[in-house]
């Protein structure tokens, strides 16, 4: 009688990642025998999909740029507001009696 060190759980867990390791085996050679056969268009794709990435990093730090300029302009204002001219602080000597 052999004495087994996994069930039947284990065997179906393994087939199936063998089954999508092979899958993704033979997806990755499909679009390697793509890539040589049309190098031009995905050369296109590759550079669309940098132009893209490249607008959106953009769009982002000019978002960022400008709600800095406007939370700058905003304290700039409230600093004004908060100054006073001819205001004295006055403060007592701890030590006199």
């Amino acid at each position: 009688m052999p004495f087994r060190f996994y069930t039947n759980m284990m065997s179906q867990a393994s087939r199936s990642v063998a089954s999508g390791i092979l899958i993704v085996g033979l997806m990755l050679i499909g679009f390697g025998v793509l890539i040589l056969a049309l190098p031009e268009l995905f050369a296109f794709l590759a550079a669309a999909v940098f132009f893209v990435a490249g607008a959106g990093c953009a769009a982002v730090a000019i978002k960022i740029l400008w709600v800095q300029w406007r939370l700058d302009r905003l304290a700039s204002h409230n600093e004004e507001d908060a100054y006073r001219k001819n205001v004295r602080i006055h403060t007592s000597n701890r030590y006199e009696a």
